[in-house]
């Protein structure tokens, strides 16, 4: 069984951790770009942190207080929970249209409703907190008007990372060019 990733033939400069992952099945929901580490990195704290609870909740149980067990374990569910929800956030791509997933919300436009797919320049909301950097985001105007924001170069997963957001753009863009008109 070879492991790429644990020998020394393979150069590790060599490869981009920024490059774009390739699909075959176009009716499958895909996500045009790797998440990013900001994103990667709560995740993980959160499932370290659930694994404390986890581990609580055993010496709990162990102690005879199963209220508290129960407690402690349904405490750690819920972070195991949104730590793999966390995971799923950002903007999918089909031959259906575009998938918008939130952390408790999922928002899916068919590429009939879409208008237009394009990258403006304006305020952002910096790692999705209330305070807002100018930057890029990738709108995607819907037939009625309404513009729905997919990405922006300031999120969880292009923060500092120009060309990834530059890529996943480009990348959502052309889904929406091939199937907004076929």
């Amino acid at each position: 069984m070879p492991l790429p990733f644990l020998t020394a033939d393979r150069a590790f400069d060599a490869t981009s951790d920024d490059v774009a992952l390739p699909f075959d099945d176009h009716d499958r929901w895909r996500r045009p770009y790797r998440p990013g580490p900001w994103r990667v990195g709560a995740s993980a704290l959160l499932l370290l942190l659930a694994s404390f609870v986890l581990l609580a909740t055993m010496i709990i149980a162990f102690a005879g207080a199963a209220s508290g067990a129960v407690v402690c374990l349904g405490i750690s569910l819920v972070m195991i929970a949104v730590a793999l929800r966390l995971l799923r956030v950002g903007a999918w791509v089909s031959r259906h249209g575009v998938r918008r997933v939130g952390l408790l919300l999922t928002r899916t436009v068919p590429w009939t409703e879409a208008v237009e797919v394009r990258t403006v320049q304006q305020p952002v909301r910096w790692l999705g907190l209330p305070r807002t950097v100018q930057g890029q985001a990738l709108l995607l105007v819907l037939s009625d008007g309404e513009k729905r924001q997919l990405l922006t170069d300031h999120n969880a997963d292009f923060l500092s990372r120009s060309e990834a957001f530059d890529r996943a753009a480009d990348s959502v863009e052309a889904w929406g060019d091939e199937y907004r008109h076929g």
